[in-house]
């Protein structure tokens, strides 16, 4: 059966994001993009024609502060290895979520690649998206399918059973395939097309709720207007039965539902653009303040005078005079100013970032958070994706499990926990001695000396204190040797003096 193009009709939210993706998207992608947008980013004077313009927008500079915010966070956050707990490797179980953390999307990339791919989306749009299937033909293994923003077309939650569950998914996808070298083509040549995978939550016969899969591809023939059809239809099947929820997970800087959350970075995208804007019209102004100009006086028109070291300019004109025009005033002035007071927000912006947020009043649990430095805006991003990864990792647990629903899996079975910590007080002797002896005198326990030497990065990525513990007890260190005191000196027997 043939549909319209109803498929890849896009939600409102969609509709008025998309825009600011691109924005966003051209930001982190630099000077060059930026350029290339022309008139999108910076307004064309009055009067240029298309070489003025372009010559205008190529004497500008944009200083990527937005790119090299985003790089430091996610330096802060991968600083230390993400934090995995999965079933006993020895386990049918374990094997299978060992053999997944190292390729999870079938392309080869292991977890915490992945994870860097998911929190560098959301830092940056605020937004992305995991598909979680099985693939048989031998693998028998499930695995996770990575979407950006813009490739996430529709959404929609509904009431059912008493809880808001996601009934819609429409994803866009990119096929590629090489030319039929047996029809006359050419191998080496790629050939892309779009098809729309549509993820549903639906009800059967017997009033019970499952997913179907279906896809949808262009069905466009030589001289025919674009259509899309149905070209299958898939009900995935785990032991047997159909899945009760759509096994997709959105990503986001806050929630991690399918709301479309603000980017964390929309003020420095904000500020970095103005400071590009004014950089071009500084450098426009010093293009033609700066540049030496002569002028004569006395001298007749009809004369053809040329500037360098050999050439003389003589006139008989009385009072004849000549020099070069410079430029005063205090017009460029304002640009440097100014651009100075952007960068200084561009600092402020980023470093807010990481700030943390002070509270008026606080419940014991909310202030045990803050002092952990987990009320800053990256920590809380950290905490919300660890939560949204771990949720797409309960699924990939649960379908090779035997638990009878995905919610039946927790924490306790599986996890994943994103760096939390972005205090970098690596700790030197003197600190770690001083530290060793505050707990020698009971000043301070044993918990909370593993506690800083976990912050202080003395234990290894990934190990907690309570493991450094059981590392300690299970190889105890040995037992240091009394140092031999000399005997005493009686001064007053013998002796020299």
């Amino acid at each position: 059966m043939v549909h319209g193009m109803a498929v890849n009709s896009l939600h409102a939210e969609y509709e008025v994001n998309h825009d600011w993706w691109r924005t966003l998207r051209d930001v982190m992608a630099g000077d060059r993009a930026i350029k290339r947008a022309g008139v999108r980013y910076v307004p064309r004077l009055e009067g240029q024609n298309d070489l003025d313009f372009k010559a205008y927008v190529d004497r500008g500079f944009f200083y990527n502060a937005t790119a090299r915010t985003v790089s430091g966070y996610l330096g802060m956050i991968f600083r230390r290895e993400p934090v995995i707990k999965l079933p006993d490797g020895k386990s049918v179980l374990g094997k299978a979520m060992s053999t997944f953390v190292n390729d999870v999307d079938l392309l080869g990339k292991e977890i915490g690649t992945y994870a860097r791919e998911v929190v560098s989306e959301v830092t940056v749009v605020g937004r992305a998206g995991t598909l979680i299937d099985w693939l048989g033909d031998g693998e028998n293994r499930a695995y996770w399918s990575f979407y950006r923003a813009e490739d996430i077309l529709n959404w929609r939650e509904e009431r059912i059973n008493g809880r808001m569950q996601l009934t819609l998914v429409v994803l866009r996808e990119v096929l590629t395939k090489n030319e039929n070298e047996n029809d006359g083509g050419d191998f080496f040549i790629q050939r892309k097309s779009i098809q729309f995978r549509v993820l549903r939550l639906v009800q059967g016969n017997k009033g019970a709720w499952f997913y179907r899969v279906e896809i949808h591809r262009s069905l466009q023939a030589n001289g025919e207007p674009d259509k899309t059809g149905l070209v299958d239809t898939i009900i995935p099947l785990r032991r047997g039965k159909p899945l009760p929820n759509i096994p997709f997970i959105f990503h986001g800087p806050n929630l991690s539902n399918c709301a479309v959350e603000q980017s964390p970075i929309s003020d420095i995208v904000a500020a970095n653009l103005d400071h590009y804007r004014m950089n071009t019209d500084f450098k426009h102004g010093m293009h033609y303040t700066a540049l030496p100009t002569a002028w004569v006086a006395g001298f007749p028109k009809e004369s053809t005078l040329q500037i360098g070291a050999r050439a003389a300019w003589v006139t008989e004109t009385l009072g004849a005079t000549a020099g070069f025009l410079e430029f005063k005033g205090d017009g460029l002035q304002t640009f440097e100013r100014a651009m100075d007071r952007v960068e200084n927000l561009l600092a402020v912006l980023g470093a807010r970032l990481l700030e943390s947020q002070k509270r008026v009043s606080e419940s014991a649990e909310a202030l045990q958070i803050r002092q952990s430095g987990d009320s800053s805006v990256i920590a809380d991003l950290s905490i919300v994706v660890s939560k949204s990864l771990s949720r797409a990792l309960h699924w990939i647990y649960w379908w090779h499990s035997t638990e009878e629903h995905p919610d039946q899996v927790s924490h306790e079975n599986v996890l994943i926990q994103l760096n939390r910590d972005f205090d970098i007080l690596r700790l030197t002797g003197k600190e770690i001695e001083a530290l060793v002896m505050a707990w020698q005198s009971s000043a301070i326990s044993q918990d909370t000396l593993l506690h800083q030497f976990d912050r202080g990065d003395i234990l290894p990525a990934g190990r907690s204190p309570a493991e450094e513990l059981a590392l300690i007890k299970a190889n105890p260190p040995p037992v240091p040797v009394a140092p031999i005191t000399p005997p005493a000196i009686d001064k007053g027997q013998g002796g020299y003096g």
